[in-house]
């Protein structure tokens, strides 16, 4: 996105930390069944108690990408727009939770969806 700025080298580091949140962000690999994918989400989001997931996925077939967004264990998706020719077709999830999330296993799940 052209108006976002940020100065990460290492794309699993935690981008957000107070006294209270966590949020981090992992790239998925391409997806052939968005209905699976949203609900093996809202399975993670039970297990680690994530409080909110955003993002987008790169769907098999489709020109569009799929918009992900979840409260808790609460999952909806759309084709929001066509990707652009001059972006990859990788999507990516923000994950959003209370301090002391299992980045990692969060990670290893949503990853093992596939």
């Amino acid at each position: 996105e052209p108006h976002v700025w940020a100065t990460l080298t290492n794309p699993d580091a935690v981008i957000f930390r107070d006294n209270d949140f966590e949020t981090f962000i992992v790239d998925i690999p391409q997806v052939t069944n968005p209905e699976a994918l949203a609900k093996k989400l809202a399975d993670v989001a039970q297990a680690h108690d994530i409080l909110r997931v955003k993002g987008f996925a790169d769907v098999a077939g489709k020109p569009m990408r799929l918009l992900i967004q979840g409260v808790g264990q609460r999952i909806q998706s759309h084709f929001d727009r066509p990707w652009r020719a001059d972006e990859a077709r990788q999507g990516r999830l923000v994950v959003i939770g209370e301090k002391g999330l299992d980045a990692d296993g969060i990670r290893r799940m949503i990853l093992a969806l596939g």
